[in-house]
């Protein structure tokens, strides 16, 4: 087997937390613009907050993780601090802003938990096989993504209105992933760099990765193409206000997106392990910039809805794992976490303005200009990333941090 057991476990604790947090998520955009009427700022901040708020934490979390070399225990918190919120939205019921605030703690839970877990699948994978690996693990997360809505649709079918049925299919959900990872997952990596590192690990410590060619070109390039990156949420009400999709539906395009990342994932991941993973993930912003063209379509159909649905699929499966596989082949072992962590705090905080920017042009110019916007931007963005990953290719593998 060229993927651990431990990669296959993490796999299956992502599977069951993501069920639980997208059975939730599916449903935000839709209730807050139609139910308590956001406007495209309001939910642009909304929505730029929610999913940047995990930076609060990560690199804290990483830190910690690297300086006790115990990478599971740190998860572990992460994944717990998510199982008690969604026991703690039954009893929030109306109160919407309660409500808000628990969504809020659960995703920095997702930001105390999301970059031990990379370390450890870094850890427990082979170096030829580190895209692969992330490929892996997301194909399980995807699954999670996409049965997380369905279960949603049909628990809100057979009971309209019953957002507490969908919390407590949600807790039990996330206990069983909880469960997977206490029981199941090893710690990988921490004796050996414990006995080698001693007592480097620190937030200055981290911060030195900067100066390091590679991890600095990397996290500039991620970064620049996060602020030319519109969000999820915004991609699927543009979506629904051009093609006027029934909002009972709307969950679906959250699984039909997930589906295809679940059936690209392993295979795009092998694909850049040989064909390169700088490549594949600039190919994977071009399908990006395929999507925001199906965006401009005046009156999408079926067949734009399914060729967008299937770009955006396309894009995470040449992105997500890939960027982490990226990481891992210029991150030194003992700063493993909170590399990743600072790496994907910066991608975080980028995804935040560009979302409170496409809402507040969304206010001021419509849907359509501020689609074209982000077209330019990224069209843009992308030959400059390109020209740095080719670059980074190039200089020293490694540096003294």
């Amino acid at each position: 087997m060229r993927v651990s057991s431990n990669v296959v476990f993490l796999g299956l604790t992502s599977l069951f937390t993501d069920v639980s947090s997208e059975m939730v998520n599916a449903i935000l955009p839709i209730y807050l613009t139609f139910e308590l009427r956001f406007s495209p700022l309001q939910f642009g901040l909304f929505d730029g907050l929610y999913h940047g708020v995990t930076a609060i934490l990560r690199l804290a979390g990483g830190l910690i993780a690297d300086r006790l070399q115990n990478h599971k225990s740190v998860a572990a918190i992460g994944y717990s601090l998510s199982v008690g919120c969604k026991l703690a939205l039954l009893a929030a019921a109306n109160a919407w802003l309660w409500a808000m605030g628990i969504l809020f703690l659960d995703r920095l839970g997702k930001g105390i938990r999301t970059a031990p877990r990379d370390a450890l699948i870094s850890l427990s994978a082979a170096r030829a096989n580190l895209a692969e690996a992330f490929g892996l693990h997301r194909a399980f997360d995807t699954a999670g993504a996409c049965l997380g809505p369905v279960l949603a649709f049909c628990v809100l079918g057979f009971a309209p209105g019953a957002f507490d049925a969908v919390f407590v299919v949600s807790f039990c959900a996330a206990v069983i992933g909880l469960g997977v990872l206490v029981v199941f997952v090893e710690n990988r990596g921490g004796a050996l760099d414990r006995i080698t590192t001693g007592s480097a690990v620190s937030l200055r410590a981290a911060l030195r990765l900067l100066r390091v060619p590679r991890f600095r070109t990397l996290a500039f390039v991620g970064t620049v193409l996060s602020l030319a990156t519109v969000s999820d949420s915004f991609v699927y009400l543009t979506f629904q206000r051009r093609a006027h999709i029934d909002p009972m539906f709307f969950p679906l395009l959250y699984v039909g997106t997930a589906a295809v990342y679940l059936l690209l994932s392993v295979p795009v991941g092998r694909l850049a392990d040989r064909a390169g993973r700088g490549r594949v993930f600039i190919a994977g912003y071009v399908l990006l910039l395929g999507l925001y063209g199906t965006l401009l379509v005046a009156a999408p159909g079926a067949g734009a809805l399914i060729c967008g649905v299937v770009l955006f699929g396309a894009y995470y499966a040449a992105t997500d794992g890939v960027l982490m596989a990226l990481a891992s082949e210029v991150v030194p072992g003992h700063l493993r976490t909170s590399g990743f962590a600072l790496l994907t705090t910066a991608v975080a905080v980028a995804r935040f303005v560009a979302a409170v920017l496409f809402g507040a042009l969304w206010s001021w110019q419509g849907p359509e200009w501020t689609v074209v916007f982000f077209v330019v931007a990224l069209g843009t963005v992308i030959p400059l990333a390109a020209l740095g990953l080719s670059r980074r290719s190039r200089e020293p593998a490694s540096e003294m941090v």
